[in-house]
């Protein structure tokens, strides 16, 4: 019995001492994405970028991935769900990427600023196989 009450007091006792207050604290974080996601675009064997949107968004081994300033954050689903992670966290090859350069990422952009300003005259492709004028050809 004396076993018993000594269990009541550690159980009850709790719920008789004045509570300490607590602080919680709560963070909403929000991106600017669609619902439906445009179909991912593969930039690298295992990473994907999400093109189109205002943030810069990458899928890489089940995870949305977005680094804001110097922050990255993770999610499994892009709707919800964000958490911070430590730079230690993030994958590293992620990090390597200029920032901000996958934001707003057009695949067709990017290809066509890729071969902006070169011409076939740049390439030393004249319309004879290369050779230029005179090149390869023997005078006799």
């Amino acid at each position: 019995m004396r076993k018993l009450l000594i269990l009541a007091a550690v159980v009850a006792a709790p719920l008789l001492l004045p509570r300490s207050a607590t602080a919680q604290v709560s963070v909403a974080i929000h991106f600017d994405l669609p619902v439906v996601l445009p179909t991912l675009v593969v930039i690298e064997p295992g990473i994907q970028v999400v093109p189109d949107v205002n943030e810069e968004v990458f899928f890489v081994d089940g995870f949305y991935w977005v680094r804001r300033d110097t922050r990255w954050y993770r999610s499994h689903d892009h709707r919800k769900g964000w958490v911070i992670v430590e730079a230690r966290g993030v994958p590293g090859r992620l990090v390597t990427y200029p920032p901000g350069h996958y934001r707003k990422w057009n695949q067709q952009k990017e290809k066509h600023g890729k071969n902006e300003g070169k011409h076939d005259h740049d390439q030393g492709d004249h319309g004879d196989s290369g050779k230029g004028k005179d090149k390869g050809n023997k005078k006799d």
